[in-house]
């Protein structure tokens, strides 16, 4: 379908076109400069390879295949408006964020070019890679100086590939002067490998280079209605029940000297301010945080919760509460402590 006609759909019906019928493709597009940015990049380290980008689901690299998925929601405007609808945020939107996430996955896949995970040293820093996937939840350490920090989550911690491509990354960066910026840190001997190591592989072409299929890898072929059930469903797991105790100490009950209002009202009232302060402190995604807060609120109707009108101090300490939570699942697994 041409990319003029889809645009001007209404949202019921773009929802039910196939992604893979809206003809998308990285050249043309706002997206193409970025991707071309990372070229340079690699180049200016004397790197020759450069990983093709292609039109996928999400931002990933395919076992064993060097090339890049790139999420389709950033290569039309009209995408991207979708995507922060329905998810309230849209991972890679500005320049800044998109060379973060792309220069990563081009660490995964050098990676896969050369067999990196198969050499001794390479072992001896990252550790043993395996073909499982990254786990959804791990124990990271905050405060830990073995690992570089560059996406949100401290997601170096999560699997030695991704400690390897957290750190070509940081490693890529222009302009960052990561000696000194990790000066002290036991990350300073894993860059200055990754350094040592993309040095000898300067002008040297791809050791694995299998023949690229991007319909077999996009994952594209779904209606757009789909896509985004599966990502919401999947963001929305796993929802904790929670402790009517909490949300008593919270909220006061009944009537009081103050103007009062349902607890769930002053919820709605500052909910994009909780958001917006809970997703920058954990990381957690904000659809994530929107489904929290959404079920806070139906709880405190139930419970027949009331809340000052316009109350600073409740504000922080609802802030601190779902910070809590968020924070607790992504280093377990669970919104909750379980005693």
């Amino acid at each position: 379908m041409n990319a003029v006609a889809w645009a001007e759909l209404p949202e019921e019906a773009l929802l039910e076109l196939k992604i893979s019928a809206l003809g998308l493709a990285l050249p043309g597009t706002e997206v193409q400069p970025l991707v071309e940015q990372l070229y340079d990049d690699l180049a200016q380290k004397g790197l020759t390879f450069r990983p093709p980008c292609f039109v996928g689901d999400e931002w990933f690299v395919p076992v064993g295949i060097p090339a890049i998925a790139i999420p389709f929601f950033l290569v039309h405007p009209r995408l991207r408006e979708l995507e922060r609808k329905l998810m309230l945020e849209v991972e890679g939107d500005s320049r800044a964020e998109f060379l973060r996430l792309i220069r990563h996955e081009a660490g995964h896949a050098y990676a896969f070019a050369y067999r990196l995970p198969r050499r001794k040293k390479w072992q001896a820093q990252f550790g043993l890679s395996s073909n499982e996937d990254t786990p959804s939840t791990y124990r990271p350490r905050p405060y830990s100086r073995s690992f570089v920090t560059h996406l949100d989550d401290w997601y170096a911690q999560a699997h030695p590939d991704e400690d390897f491509a957290e750190t070509f990354a940081v490693w890529l960066t222009p302009g960052l002067d990561w000696r000194v910026r990790y000066a002290g840190w036991k990350a300073l001997e894993k860059l200055e490998y990754v350094g040592e190591l993309m040095k000898s592989l300067a002008g040297q072409p791809p050791v694995v280079a299998p023949q690229f299929r991007e319909k077999e890898n996009s994952h594209l072929n779904v209606k757009l209605r789909t896509y985004y059930a599966r990502k919401r469903r999947a963001y929305a797991e796993d929802f904790p029940d929670f402790f009517d105790r909490d949300l008593h100490r919270l909220f006061a009950v009944g009537p009081a000297a103050t103007p009062r209002v349902p607890a769930s009202r002053f919820l709605r009232a500052q909910r994009r301010r909780i958001i917006a302060a809970v997703g920058a402190w954990t990381g957690g995604k904000k659809y994530t945080v929107n489904q929290l807060v959404r079920d806070l609120s139906q709880r405190c109707d139930k419970l027949e919760l009331q809340a000052g009108a316009d109350d600073p101090a409740l504000l922080v300490q609802v802030t601190a509460y779902l910070t809590a939570l968020v924070t607790n699942y992504l280093f377990t697994g669970k919104f909750k402590r379980t005693k």
